[in-house]
C-alpha cells in the first residue's frame, strides 16, 4: 500500500445486483476506459496515510450497521454518461456516520454528500449518453438488492486495488 495513494470506499453489492449492473457496465462503458467493475462509491479520495484510522472506523461502523436493502429505481443521465440510481433508507445515515469520522480528510467532492448510483457509461458524447438513457429508461426494471458491507480500495491511477472488506452486522 502506497501511503500517497488515495483510498476509496464503496458498498458491497449482492451477487445478483452486481452481475446485472456489471454486465451493463461492460456492455456500455468505453472498453479503453473501463478499469473497474460496477460499484457504488461512498467516498472518492481519503488519504492513504490515514489507512489505520480509516480501517478502524470502517470496522466499527460496519459491525453496527444492518444489511441495507437497495432499490434501483431509474436510469439517470450524467451528461456524458449514464448511471443507475441506488436508493436505500439506511444509506444516507451510514454515509453521515462515516463522513463524521472522516470529516478532517474529506475532499470538496466528498463533502457534497452522496447521490448513490452505479455508472454504466461515462466519457462518451452527450448524444451517445442520451441514446443509451432513452433506450433503457422507458422499460427499466431491476429487482431490489442488498448491500452487505463496505469495500476499501487503493486508487492506482486508473485501476483500483482491493484492500479489505468490512461486513455489516449479521453477515
Amino acid at each position: 500500500m502506497d501511503q500517497d495513494s488515495p483510498l476509496i470506499v464503496t458498498l458491497k453489492l449482492d451477487a445478483v445486483s452486481f452481475e446485472r449492473l456489471d454486465g451493463l457496465r461492460r456492455m456500455h462503458f468505453p472498453p479503453e476506459r473501463n478499469f473497474l467493475s460496477a460499484h457504488v462509491t461512498l467516498f472518492h479520495a481519503l488519504p492513504g496515510s490515514e489507512l489505520a484510522k480509516i480501517r478502524s472506523h470502517l470496522e466499527q461502523i460496519s459491525a453496527s450497521t444492518p444489511i441495507l436493502n437497495l432499490a434501483f429505481p431509474r436510469v439517470r443521465m450524467l451528461g456524458r454518461g449514464v448511471a443507475i440510481e441506488v436508493v436505500s433508507p439506511g444509506l444516507q445515515a451510514l454515509h453521515d456516520r462515516l463522513a463524521a469520522c472522516f470529516n478532517a480528510w474529506l475532499t470538496p467532492q466528498d463533502r457534497q454528500g452522496v447521490r448513490p448510483h452505479v455508472t454504466i457509461q461515462n466519457k462518451v458524447s452527450v448524444q451517445e449518453a442520451r441514446e443509451l438513457h432513452d433506450a433503457l429508461a422507458p422499460e427499466w426494471k431491476m429487482p431490489p438488492g442488498q448491500a452487505a458491507g463496505l469495500l476499501l480500495w487503493e486508487y492506482k491511477g486508473g485501476p483500483w486495488l482491493g484492500i479489505e472488506e468490512f461486513s455489516f452486522a449479521g453477515v
